[in-house]
């Protein structure tokens, strides 16, 4: 695969998705709602590949190839823990819905704040999720600079693709909002899955076809086939990794403000199955990429060029190789400029905006669009730190996101949850995740995300016994969607 061909590959592609993104440019952007969740109308099929396209991101076929590679076939039980966790979704999405529909809320993290009736609530959730999804918003960059350095032999640097991941992201974000995301992610989600199923088919038959090819892997990497197996996957290591994981649908605001987005309770859920489909297909090609690259490439360096190798060995011809990198950058990009709105979106409206003189829409607005530059060359300096191993910097991220799991089912399920609680819990859990993540101690050997989750649940619902309850509002969200069940009753 010649450089030429790459370089061509990006600009066909850069220029397709500006002219899908321009073509995008179409209702109400010149409010928040209009900007960050599409008028809130977007149907099933388009949220569910944008849904997609914005969760798996070069976390897959970058980060958790290079897990397989590393770790063996720990990394798919790894992934499919995410998996179940999804069926989250299934019980938060339609409250989720319902409450954005019913108040107002434009990010999840002022709706935690409608909840608690506390804008400090709200901002402590915005200001925390910044905290931890910038370096998450780096490892995507990363994703993209090892990509086009590996399948580029350097001739890309890994610095240039960094910043092309960064302009890309910033263009898409600028043009139309999230209607222009959602629909190059469309376009994105479309050309992940069917060029890296094709991609992994063609390398499998090139190395004898699945008997041969599981037979050869159990012949020179059998502890790749086992749990521990080479001690990668050790328990302790296996629950730190899949527990952030299994609440990534909650607890990661990017994803989490998508399901506000659909026209309809119908719509939400065509977006849910559309999504879990998707995903189990990219679960098990990405797994396989990684034990195509352990068979071909058994000596690598950096687990994360595993994916980079495969795509340019002879057993990719050129041009598809070049599509599917053309397509992981496009994951990467997608997930980028999703947290960039997301983030921008909850600063404006939950720190600039929380003061008793709330400022209006259109100076939210401005605010939201001067801030995701910011977030940009924030991301591209921590990017530039090139640290190793993508699956396990996302994986740190959501452990400092987690902290906000127990707010997120409190908000749902228990009345008695106070602002006092958010704000508490968030904070206390976020210092210790970094204090934890940052001096490498893992107390009784326990990852950062387990300590996160156990010390914001113990502080949300000490100090919410501690504290005074708005209960009024609590029941209005504990029964949203039971009101809503005996409304569509009443209608049919």
């Amino acid at each position: 695969m010649t450089t030429n061909l790459v370089i061509c590959g990006i600009i066909i592609y850069f220029l397709l998705a500006i002219l899908v993104a321009w073509m995008s440019r179409r209702g109400n952007r010149s409010d928040m709602s209009g900007f960050f969740l599409g008028g809130r109308n977007m149907n099933g099929i388009l949220s569910a590949l944008s849904y997609s396209a914005t969760t798996y991101s070069a976390f897959m076929m970058v980060g958790l190839a290079g897990l397989t590679y590393t770790g063996g076939v720990g990394a798919l039980g790894f992934e499919i823990v995410y998996f179940t966790g999804v069926s989250l979704v299934a019980l938060f999405g339609p409250r989720f819905w319902l409450a954005g529909k019913k108040y107002g809320y434009v990010s999840p993290s002022e709706m935690i704040g409608g909840r608690y009736e506390s804008r400090k609530a709200a901002a402590a959730i915005s200001l925390v999720s910044c905290l931890f999804l910038i370096p998450y918003c780096a490892v995507q960059l990363a994703g993209v600079g090892y990509l086009l350095q590996g399948i580029t032999g350097n001739a890309i640097p890994f610095t240039v693709g960094v910043v092309i991941a960064t302009v890309l992201a910033i263009l898409f974000s600028f043009m139309a909002g999230i209607r222009s995301v959602v629909w190059t992610d469309s376009l994105q989600a479309v050309i992940m899955i069917i060029t890296s199923t094709l991609v992994v088919l063609l390398v499998v038959h090139g190395l004898g076809g699945f008997g041969q090819f599981f037979e050869s892997l159990q012949t020179s990497h059998p502890e790749s086939l086992s749990v521990p197996g080479n001690g990668y996957f050790n328990f302790l290591t296996f629950l730190g990794l899949t527990l952030p994981w299994f609440f990534f649908s909650l607890s990661n605001p990017q994803v989490s403000q998508r399901l506000f987005m659909p026209s309809s309770l119908k719509g939400l859920r065509q977006m849910l199955i559309g999504f879990l489909i998707f995903g189990f297909i990219y679960t098990f090609v990405s797994v396989l990429w990684g034990f195509s690259a352990l068979q071909m490439f058994p000596d690598l360096t950096t687990a994360d060029l595993a994916t980079p190798k495969l795509l340019s060995s002879d057993l990719v011809p050129p041009v598809l190789g070049v599509i599917v990198m053309v397509g992981i950058l496009a994951a990467a990009v997608s997930t980028i400029d999703s947290i960039m709105l997301t983030l921008s979106s909850m600063f404006a409206r939950d720190v600039y905006g929380n003061s008793k003189k709330r400022p209006d829409d259109a100076k939210q607005l401005k605010v939201a669009k001067i801030f995701i530059p910011v977030i940009a060359v924030l991301a591209f300096a921590f990017a530039e730190l090139q640290l190793n191993l993508i699956a396990v910097l996302s994986v740190a991220a959501s452990s400092g996101l987690i902290v906000s799991v127990p707010s997120i089912v409190g908000a749902f399920f228990w009345r008695r949850g106070t602002a006092a609680g958010v704000i508490s819990s968030v904070t206390v859990g976020a210092l210790l995740v970094l204090a934890i993540e940052f001096s490498g101690i893992k107390p009784l050997g326990l990852a950062a995300g387990i300590w996160g989750l156990l010390a914001s649940s113990v502080l949300f619902v000490g100090v919410s016994l501690l504290t005074k309850a708005p209960l009024e509002k609590a029941d209005a969200f504990i029964h949203i969607l039971k009101k809503e069940r005996k409304q569509a009753r009443k209608i049919s």
